[in-house]
């Protein structure tokens, strides 16, 4: 499985993968770590459960080994999940029993997200969902941290490096210095800064 990413307003992720049962376990881990970058891990868990229903037709529907991709769009307060695939036949919701596996994907979908469908495409069709970001305190305060970081690093043309974790704790420790720098140069002692911020995070840790 690759991935390929694309920073906007509108936070993309791209992950070819083949439609294999090994790759639904990856495909589900790539999905929260990306959500995790984003601030809002929260989402997790219904979007692991998402991706898991939505790679597993792929597997079963369209067939073991065909290349299929997942995108992950973040649009606000909502994740969008789309499935792409090179299947034209489109999904269709159907009355689902208790003993009848066809079909229930498509009902978990409909009950878990804010809205769902499918399109036909150039090359097959695409499945698609919504779901609700939920936000706690903590989770928008990673959210102010990946924008200012995402700003930061682009600013200072160091995108190419990748989003791996070792990239952007580098990235936090350069941007920490430069709003020292900033603090000072504006009369303020960036040792009382840091202490006071140190104050916050210890009181909401506390909290939580």
């Amino acid at each position: 499985m690759s991935g390929t990413y694309t920073e906007d307003v509108q936070r993309r992720c791209v992950l070819p993968f083949e439609a294999l049962p090994s790759e639904v376990r990856l495909l589900r881990r790539a999905a929260a770590a990306q959500l995790s970058q984003w601030g809002v891990p929260a989402a997790s868990d219904a979007a692991q459960l998402v991706v898991t229903e939505l790679a597993t037709n792929v597997v079963k529907h369209v067939g073991e080994g065909s290349a299929a991709t997942l995108i992950l769009e973040r649009k606000r307060e909502l994740l969008r999940v789309e499935m792409h695939d090179k299947a034209s036949s489109l999904p269709s919701l159907r009355a689902a029993d208790c003993d009848s596996e066809c079909g229930r994907g498509l009902h978990l979908l409909a009950a878990m997200a804010v809205n769902w469908g499918a399109v036909a495409t150039a090359i097959g069709k695409a499945v698609w969902c919504e779901i609700e970001l939920g936000q706690d305190a903590g989770c928008l305060r990673m959210e102010r941290a990946t924008d200012a970081l995402e700003t930061y690093r682009a600013r200072s043309g160091t995108l190419q490096q990748g989003r791996c974790e070792a990239a952007l704790a580098e990235s936090a420790v350069e941007l920490i210095a430069d709003l020292l720098h900033w603090t000072s140069a504006r009369g303020l002692d960036p040792h009382d800064v840091l202490d006071r911020a140190q104050m916050h995070y210890e009181a909401e840790a506390e909290a939580a």
